[in-house]
């Protein structure tokens, strides 16, 4: 239960001082050293500043490949400066950048901005957070900022490479933000548990009126619920759907999971993803016992008189080892945003995710009422 937040199994995954495996974290730690460290240092002598590749892209996860190479991938850097110095710096390394750095371009568009410019993003390191996160992190977080967040969110921050950081802000967000407080990962962890609990039991009822298909979809959506559940019980930032399972396999604990779960999803019929789907939940249960948390034993039970497969509850008892009471307030089941919202144009975009998790007023209408 004192585990530390699990690392990102990709932080090692590329030197900053091999160019030549042109990964792109390796790119652009190279690209800072040789290149936009010099520039800034010489022009601001003991600038506080940090350097890191961050944001968004599989490089950030150390999983770019040759065909990463067809769109927004390159000399991008993250750079975080004081406030005041933002407008200088990147005004500064737009006129002063060489114009290709390794045989590559400084200077190119990207899908969210057609314009060709340097992709050295500067900001300040709070404000940098905020816009990806949607989290003012110059104030105590509260349970409902924590609800509006998404794994790859908090990716976008907390993994990729640091390159240097001589005022320590970055590294300080980073600790604050590697996971949830305590109650609120019970929470969650409850929350997935009851979503699996409503739904197992369908793979077998669907399947026995012959519906395969409809049986094969709660499975899948079983499968992503419980892998969910597996980055949580390891403390792990799931990434959005294109990575998870990669770095699911990747786990220290609940990828022992992962092969039950590739049963589940490949099976010709009901029977077979059914008892795919109980051995991986099986799985977990006994990863939770694991962490000290409260576990019942057995995890799975019959569903009433029918000839189909059921969890025991897990929720309950997570629940009630809840002491805060602003976890204690939040509605059973229900879990953060990324837990009952799937809308892609929602979950990227961090405004509408805090409005939704209820921490941002929604617009006022036409006649002003909110």
């Amino acid at each position: 239960m004192d585990e530390a937040p699990t690392a990102p199994v990709w932080s090692d995954r590329a030197r900053a001082d091999d160019v030549g495996v042109r990964s792109g974290i390796a790119l652009a730690g190279a690209y800072y050293r040789d290149v936009v460290g010099p520039l800034v240092g010489t022009r601001w002598p003991g600038l506080p500043h940090a350097a890191a590749r961050l944001g968004s892209g599989s490089d950030v996860l150390g999983l770019d490949d040759a065909m990463s190479r067809d769109h927004d991938w390159g000399l991008r850097l993250t750079l975080l400066v004081p406030a005041g110095s933002v407008a200088d710096v990147d005004g500064f390394l737009e006129a002063q950048l060489p114009r290709t750095y390794a045989g590559l371009p400084t200077r190119f568009p990207t899908s969210w901005h057609p314009a060709v410019g340097h992709q050295v993003e500067v900001a300040e390191a709070h404000d940098f957070v905020e816009s990806r996160t949607g989290l003012d992190t110059r104030t105590d977080l509260t349970v409902t900022d924590w609800l509006g967040v998404t794994g790859q969110a908090m990716l976008e921050v907390t993994a990729g490479a640091v390159f240097i950081d001589t005022a320590g802000t970055l590294t300080e967000l980073r600790r604050r933000l590697a996971w949830y407080p305590d109650d609120l990962w019970r929470y969650l962890l409850a929350a997935d548990w009851a979503r699996l609990t409503q739904e197992l039991p369908f793979v077998g009822r669907t399947g026995t009126r012959g519906d395969e298909t409809g049986a094969a979809v709660i499975t899948a959506r079983l499968v992503d619920i419980a892998m969910h559940l597996g980055f949580l019980l390891d403390r792990s930032w799931p990434p959005y759907p294109k990575w998870r399972g990669t770095l699911f396999a990747a786990l220290p604990h609940a990828s022992t999971a992962a092969p039950a779960l590739a049963a589940a999803v490949t099976a010709p019929g009901w029977r077979g993803r059914e008892a795919a789907l109980v051995e991986a939940l099986q799985v977990l249960s006994a990863r939770q016992r694991d962490l000290g948390l409260p576990t019942p034993t057995p995890a799975i039970e019959n569903f009433w008189d029918r000839p189909f497969r059921s969890l025991v509850s897990h929720d309950g008892p997570l629940r009630a080892s809840l002491t805060d009471p602003d976890v204690l307030a939040l509605p059973p089941e229900v879990g953060s945003l990324e837990q009952w919202v799937g809308n892609v144009a929602v979950l990227t975009d961090p405004t509408r995710r805090r409005r939704a998790a209820g921490a941002v007023a929604p617009p006022p209408t036409d006649d002003g009422t909110p």
